[in-house]
């Protein structure tokens, strides 16, 4: 399945934004993670259009946990969005690249006084809250530093989304959020108000991931709506703004159909709209949070075949120099991909075989049971829509260091992070002097 501005050269190579695939392979090594520039804009510009171009009060914040790197924050920033982080790590980089402050949204259900301090010292935009044990330790860290950060308070508005039983995040059983069936929400709201250190100005909430009808998002702002009418009577504030969260979804195989983001962003605005003037509340700016549906049809994973084993009557598995540590979904969500092999991009699929990693891992599979051309040692294999969650989830597992990133656009290809080394491996490692003593005994059993 082709995506973005993929095309098939005259060397019958797949081409990724002018770059040949199986060149950049070579140049870069595999396993590669390969940006596709254009299409990360234009997908940042459609949630503009959608969400901001008519409505000057809105915000669409990038959530960055999808694919984060100083390089990706610069593209972020031009395209005139905001940047949503979850940790310390995260916003250090967003500094380090520069990023306005004043458009950093934080997140985290368990945020440490060090990751708030740090957000404190450099007055980030909006911090949101999670939980009572958070409120708290704000409200008493900004007396301190003499600060008083605009907040949200995140809310759990018990919609499923009907996604993955590990990628619901609004359910009422959930780790986020002040819940509102149970009323821990409006009281939140009462008390977060009396607070001196803080200043609340707006609701999150967040329903899940890999959505794709508007009913859930209508549910939603249902019961968010609804709840502002109930706050304003409550305690006579009135939410200026309202964050929907992400989980707007991308196609990763044919079978799944997302609408398109201007569609589904007209959708939101007409029901806030109608909302707010039959509940006689004020229409409240609208922010949300795309992060897959910006990054994940952007980027590409190239990989190197290696070892072929073919179980006749069972399976044929086809082993390439990447896995889970470089894309962990398949093992950790069932996530399922497409792929080409780039070298072959005109041949006919031929036979059926499953992409298997190189951990020392059963569950190491990339994917199960795909259509292909007959394969060989050395081809190269292309897995798409591979921007979220794979470089942020990549892990050092078996000792594998993480593969490089390169941006490509108009032919060209820069690169956004260095393949890590075996040197990088050991960087952190420290021996204990007392086992570097030069009397060591080898214990014999």
């Amino acid at each position: 399945m082709f995506q973005g501005n993929m095309r098939i050269n005259s060397k019958g190579h797949l081409e990724i934004a002018g770059c040949d695939t199986v060149k950049i392979a070579k140049q870069y090594g595999t396993p590669l993670y390969v940006i596709d520039e254009e299409q990360l804009r234009e997908n940042c510009r459609s949630f503009y259009n959608g969400f901001k171009r008519n409505y000057p009060g809105n915000e669409v914040i990038y959530a960055s946990k999808a694919f984060m790197t100083t390089a990706i924050c610069k593209i972020i920033e031009e395209e005139n969005l905001g940047l949503d982080v979850v940790s310390g790590g995260e916003l250090y980089t967003a500094l380090k690249a520069d990023f306005p402050v004043k458009n950093i949204y934080f997140h985290g259900n368990n945020k440490s006084a060090d990751e708030l301090t740090m957000a404190l010292e450099y007055n980030i935009g909006c911090i949101i809250v999670d939980n009572w044990f958070e409120l708290n330790m704000l409200n008493e860290l900004a007396f301190k530093m003499g600060k008083k950060p605009n907040i949200y308070l995140r809310v759990s508005p018990g919609v499923e989304a009907h996604t993955h039983e590990y990628i619901k995040t609004g359910q009422i059983d959930s780790k986020f959020g002040f819940p509102l069936f149970n009323g821990d929400a409006l009281d939140a709201i009462k008390y977060a108000l009396t607070l001196d250190n803080v200043n609340l100005t707006g609701l999150h909430c967040h329903i899940g991931s890999q959505i794709f009808s508007y009913d859930s998002y209508k549910a939603e702002i249902d019961i968010m709506m609804n709840f502002l009418k109930k706050v304003k009577d409550h305690t006579g504030w009135e939410v200026g703004e309202l964050d929907l969260g992400g989980g707007f979804g991308i196609a990763y195989v044919e079978e799944d159909d997302p609408q398109p983001i201007e569609l589904i962003a007209s959708e939101i605005m007409k029901s806030v709209e109608e909302y707010s003037k039959n509940l006689n509340i004020k229409m409240p700016h609208i922010i949300v949070e795309p992060g897959r549906s910006i990054i994940g049809n952007a980027g590409t994973t190239l990989y190197t075949v290696g070892a072929i084993k073919n179980i006749p009557g069972v399976r044929k598995y086809v082993s390439v120099d990447g896995g889970m540590a470089d894309n962990i979904r398949t093992a950790l969500y069932g996530a399922k991909y497409n792929a080409i092999v780039a070298n072959k991009a005109r041949k006919i699929n031929l036979e059926k075989v499953s992409i298997a990693g190189k951990c020392c891992e059963s569950g190491d599979m990339l994917i199960w049971d795909i259509e292909l051309p007959q394969l060989e040692s050395g081809d190269i294999i292309a897995v798409t829509c591979t921007g979220a969650y794979n470089y942020s989830m990549a892990s050092n597992y078996n000792r594998l260091p993480r593969p490089a990133a390169v941006l490509v656009n108009n032919g060209e290809a820069d690169l956004i992070v260095a393949r890590e080394s075996y040197e990088d491996l050991i960087r952190n490692d420290v021996i204990p002097q007392r086992l570097l003593n030069e009397n060591k005994k080898i214990i014999n059993y």
